[in-house]
């Protein structure tokens, strides 16, 4: 069994590596040491998350995904999450997370349950709890996107809306790395930002 950390972030300006620590502490009370980071600055309610997918093809039946929060994975739409759950269980993959203390279960070195029954009902609870937490994640999403709406749509009524400024020295440097032919996944590594902003860039040239 080797546990994989999956650490995300929804923007360049947040810190993706921010519970890095916390994952390596947790998976040392259980007696294991984490095989590897994977770390993006990625929207959680897209499955364009290539750190993710790169985890899951690494990964063999039993690995574990250790996450802090359940959100870290899964603000998707119904449907995507239905999909990302298929490729977990597809892969054998046990998901983690710090906020649900019934996947803990999983850290354990023998994952022996007193009996096979009480073992399917564990696996059906936390299944359960975990779709819960999944659609609480995306409903808490939808909540401060209309909030978030709400509030550009008042500032521009009042003439106060400048939008987000654009980080002009970022731009730059994604500039001098693309011209120097290195592709967007390189560019993205290198300077700590999305691929999506790449993209953006790229746009321009």
């Amino acid at each position: 069994m080797l546990i994989r950390a999956y650490l995300r972030a929804s923007t360049t300006e947040q810190d993706a590596t921010r519970a890095k620590d916390q994952l390596r502490e947790f998976a040392q009370v259980y007696g294991h040491r984490v095989a590897g980071y994977y770390v993006e600055n990625e929207s959680g309610a897209t499955l364009k998350r290539p750190e993710l997918f790169r985890l899951l093809a690494d990964s063999e039946p039993g690995d574990v995904l250790l996450v802090e929060q359940v959100d870290r994975l899964a603000r998707l739409n119904e449907s995507d999450w239905a999909k990302l759950r298929a490729e977990l269980q597809g892969k054998g993959v046990l998901v983690v997370a710090l906020d649900l203390p019934t996947s803990h279960q999983a850290m354990s070195a023998n994952r022996v349950a007193p009996d096979d029954f009480t073992g399917r009902m564990l696996a059906a609870i936390n299944t359960m709890l975990l779709d819960m937490l999944a659609a609480v994640a995306r409903k808490d999403y939808e909540d401060r996107r209309r909030r978030q709406a709400q509030g550009i749509e008042k500032a521009k009524a009042d003439g106060a809306y400048r939008g987000r400024k654009t980080d002009e020295g970022l731009h730059k440097r994604i500039r001098t790395l693309l011209d120097e032919g290195k592709s967007i996944r390189v560019v993205a590594g290198l300077l700590g930002c999305s691929t999506n902003t790449v993209q953006r860039v790229r746009a321009t040239l």
